[in-house]
Parts: structure tokens; sequence; C-alpha cells
């Protein structure tokens, strides 16, 4: 969390672009707290709070209760129990792909939460736990589990390999400082078009039309689009 305190989930994506990871985002409404970054611990929920009870006995601090309720739009599987209970636990926030209710409450603990929206309405059902409830969970398109970490902000949700996060960061500090160096030059009267020889690149394009925007900012160490 210290590291990423200096970054958005854009720097950490781009990162991903030129580190050769994976770009596994979510978009994600920040219910509280706004940020969020720790080790995936996942949680399958089927209808009942006990996953979420079962994983945080296995919890180390910081983690980031991940939850996957499938997206489901029809009940909210998090409130602020959990939310109470996870921050009692030494967890970092919640990340839950599914609703939430008890928004004032969830607030007012100031746990980060992240998720698709609220919704007064608890589960009406109960459908038997997979064997794999506690290590895997999905999320949008991807799958993560406690080998992974998620960054959380404004812009939504991030999951980078534990053992690439370094690297990635690296990457994205970098594009980072490239990136307000540029805003920095754009503010005292230097366009981003002349930073980027724009029109070197318009001339080099009609020479050469399979040359790319992305090549042309390569070369001139551009940093903007990954």
């Amino acid at each position: 969390m210290k590291r990423f305190e200096e970054l958005t989930t854009a720097h950490v994506a781009d990162a991903c672009i030129r580190a050769g990871v994976p770009v596994r985002t979510v978009s994600l409404t920040a219910v509280a707290g706004g940020r969020v970054a720790g080790r995936v611990l996942p949680a399958q929920h089927v209808g009942s709070v006990d996953v979420f009870l079962e994983a945080f006995e296995s919890a180390d601090e910081g983690d980031v209760l991940v939850v996957d309720n499938g997206g489901r739009r029809d009940e909210a599987c998090v409130g602020d129990l959990v939310a109470l209970e996870a921050q009692a636990a030494g967890i970092a926030g919640l990340v839950v792909w599914g609703l939430h209710r008890d928004t004032v409450d969830i607030t007012a603990i100031g746990l980060p939460v992240f998720s698709l929206g609220a919704l007064p309405t608890g589960p009406l059902r109960l459908d038997p736990q997979p064997a794999d409830a506690l290590s895997t969970a999905t999320i949008g398109d991807w799958t993560v589990t406690r080998d992974d970490v998620v960054l959380g902000d404004e812009d939504g949700v991030v999951f980078v390999p534990a053992d690439r996060l370094d690297e990635v960061f690296d990457l994205a500090e970098s594009i980072r400082d490239t990136e307000h160096t540029q805003a920095a030059a754009i503010r005292s009267g230097r366009s981003l078009r002349e930073q980027v020889q724009f029109a070197a690149y318009l001339t080099a394009r009609a020479t050469n039309p399979s040359l790319t925007f992305r090549q042309h900012l390569r070369a001139v160490r551009g940093a903007i689009e990954e």
C-alpha cells in the first residue's frame, strides 16, 4: 500500500502492458475508503456469510477479501457486519463482484469497500459451497487466487501476480513520473503534440503507413497510451 499510495490503477494497468502481464481490470465503485491494496483473500459467496467468516480464519494482516458473487444484481451479499468483522480481522478492504447493502454504516466504518452497487435485499438462497470456495474467486473475466494482489482506487481495481508486483510497480512509477513531467510542460505552454513530436510522426506515417502512434511513442519515450 505504501508504494501504491503514489500511483493509480491506470499507471499499474499501463505498466502491466509494458511488462507483458495480462491486464486484469474490472470497473467497480468505491463505496468507502477510496483506495485499497493487498493480497487476495478469495471467497465464493453461495448465500451465507459463513464463507467470509471461514476466510477470516486463515487471513493474514493486510489481505483483501475478494468476494465472488457471480456479478449478481438481485441480492446484496456484503453488509456492515461483514465489513466490521473484516476490519477486526485485520483485512485491508473488500472487493465485491456483486452488490452490497448498509451503505451508510459501511461508509461510517471506513474500511475500503468496492462493489457493483447497492441493493437493500440480502440473499434469499443457499446453494452448495464449491470445494474451491476459499481458494479461487472469479471477478468479471478473471480468476484470482492467493497468488495475486489487488489494487483499487476511484477508477476500479486491477489484479497483479504477487511475484511480478515489484516489476510492475517500478514501471508504473516510471510512467507516472513521465506523465507528471508532460502535464507540467503542458501547463507551462509546451503542448503534448510538441512533446511527443507529433508532426514528425505524421510525416513518418505518410512514408510508412504501417507505423503506429504507439511505435512512435516508444521511440520518443512518450509513455502515454501504455
